[in-house]
């Protein structure tokens, strides 16, 4: 299922660059071809049309983006799938003693104490 959807979100994509692409920052675009005022929807409606089919394939890919992810399958916890190599590094690594802070303040080492 979702690869149908990421498939959908590929058309959806493609169909709104080409839309993006007709219109005219100017506010001329595909409208601006039609010299008459009525012809097939009238220039307006064009632009309106035009507008209004952006609009919705750039919802329409968000929704589709969105519902594709509840149709993914969780990454499974098996033994089997490797872990990165610095989780690896990090449960090899040897721990520091535990007793490290409690000697100092036994000796009452530090760095400074040694010049008095």
């Amino acid at each position: 299922m979702s690869t149908f959807l990421t498939v959908l979100i590929v058309i959806a994509a493609i169909l709104l660059i080409l839309v993006v692409l007709i219109q005219n920052p100017k506010g001329g675009g595909i409208a601006s071809n039609f010299s008459a005022g009525n012809n097939i929807m009238g220039v307006k409606r064009t632009t309106d049309f035009i507008e209004k089919l952006t609009w919705g394939l750039a919802i329409g890919i968000i929704v589709l983006t969105l519902s594709t992810g509840m149709f993914m399958k969780p990454a499974s916890s098996d033994e089997d799938v490797p872990e990165s190599r610095a989780q690896e590094q990090l449960d090899n690594a040897p721990t520091p003693p535990a007793n490290i802070g409690t000697q100092q303040q036994e000796t009452g080492g530090g760095a400074n104490d040694q010049g008095q």
